[in-house]
């Protein structure tokens, strides 16, 4: 049972849409770094989003994201670059501070630049905030996998900038 008045739709389309006025910026935001210009592609992007959300225990934001990911046509598990990234988006989701100079030195050795960097923390941050917003709220989190397959297919082709369905 959410902790305020809510519709009965899940997770943060139910907080869109009881609230407009900041529905739209944190789409912005989310179609911005999850669509927009950057060195990683959509499916890698997503999986930093859903690897943060899994570690901040968001099941609606991880499964969510997991399964848009796989929408895309999923990472590669054994891309170098990613596991690089994912090992910052895990400490930026405990503390921006635990991320290390050996960090991003070791995301470069394997191939990734400076806006892969920059895009994998801001991701990071993003999500954490996502994820206590949902979770903070108390909000529906559904439990049949069909439910995040259907959502995913109208994020993968619609992006973010829809109206939830």
């Amino acid at each position: 049972m959410p902790h305020i008045d809510l519709p009965p739709l899940p997770g943060i389309v139910a907080l869109l849409a009881a609230h407009p006025d900041t529905a739209a910026p944190l789409n912005q935001l989310a179609e911005t770094l999850l669509r927009g210009p950057s060195p990683l592609t959509p499916a890698q992007r997503e999986t930093i989003a859903a690897h943060v959300s899994r570690g901040n225990d968001c099941d609606f934001c991880a499964e969510t994201h997991g399964a848009v990911a796989r929408e895309l046509g999923g990472a590669d598990p054994d891309d170098a670059t990613l596991r690089s990234l994912l090992t910052i988006a895990g400490k930026v989701r405990v503390s921006g501070r635990s991320v290390t100079a050996d960090d991003i030195a070791a995301a470069r050795a394997a191939g990734a630049d400076d806006r892969a960097i920059h895009d994998t923390v801001l991701i990071a941050a993003a999500f954490s905030m996502f994820n206590r917003y949902v979770d903070g709220l108390a909000t529906l989190t559904p439990t049949d996998p069909s439910h995040y397959d259907r959502h995913a297919k109208a994020l993968a082709t619609g992006g973010y900038l829809r109206p939830p369905s």
